[in-house]
């Protein structure tokens, strides 16, 4: 069977991941007219499950459980050549986008990451062809600094715990991506956002390799897909920092 290879366009000397899978699963995973479309995980079965995450509208989405599940989504926008700003008040823990991001032929790292601190900043203008995806790291009840507002921008906000002043952000996302939660945090994540007891605990039992995406009529629970390669990156799936 033949395969195809999903690579950041552009990249010379990088390292950032590459995806390896048959036609008929990239049929399945690559939405129509949506290049924002990535592969997230997988279902019960087994099937590729993909999230849009870079789309033709401001979208605002928010990571509930820390570091690794948002540098591996970073990591997968700038695969499908998008452009990754970081505000962060930990440099070091990002460091790891640039050095996949890699070197050009110059010798100097290719400009489609900046990690920079978090204060009011202009933003590089976003397009079909250069998405840009915002990674707003500060901390459990962010401040509101990088509101997308053109399309081809997300701004995805890194919570490592859910806190109840940051209800506000996380209601007004376009979809939210849940870690295994404390029974106190999943009680308050059932206030947010109005949830039944049954997904209430399923929040509280997930496994480490375990996410739910939660938006406007969705609730799936998918199994996070490493490949070998974001693993020499990021070491092995897990939960927190």
């Amino acid at each position: 069977m033949s395969s195809r290879v999903i690579e950041t366009p552009g990249r010379s000397g990088g390292i950032a991941p590459e995806f390896l899978v048959s036609p008929a699963m990239l049929d399945a995973i690559s939405p129509s007219g949506d290049r924002g479309g990535m592969v997230l995980g997988s279902g019960q079965q087994g099937e590729p499950l993909s999230v849009s995450v870079l789309r033709p509208t401001p979208t605002r989405i928010v990571i509930v459980g820390g570091l690794y599940l948002a540098r591996q989504v970073a990591l997968r926008a700038m695969a499908t050549g998008a452009e990754v700003m970081v505000a962060t008040g930990r440099d070091p823990a990002w460091q790891v986008l640039l050095r996949a991001a890699g070197e050009g032929p110059d010798g100097r790292p290719v400009p489609m990451v900046t990690i920079r601190r978090i204060a009011p900043v202009e933003l590089p203008r976003a397009s079909e062809d250069r998405p840009l995806l915002v990674v707003h790291d500060g901390g459990a009840v962010p401040q509101e600094l990088f509101p997308p507002r053109s399309p081809w921008q997300t701004t995805l906000y890194v919570l490592p715990y859910l806190h109840p002043q940051a209800g506000a952000t996380a209601g007004a996302a376009d979809m939210v991506l849940l870690q295994r939660l404390p029974v106190g945090q999943a009680q308050l994540a059932a206030r947010i956002w109005r949830l039944p007891p049954p997904m209430v605990q399923q929040l509280s039992t997930l496994k480490d390799d375990q996410v739910v995406a939660l938006g406007p009529g969705l609730w799936r629970v998918l199994r996070l897909v490493t490949t070998p390669r974001e693993q020499q990156i990021l070491g092995p799936v897990r939960r927190g920092d």
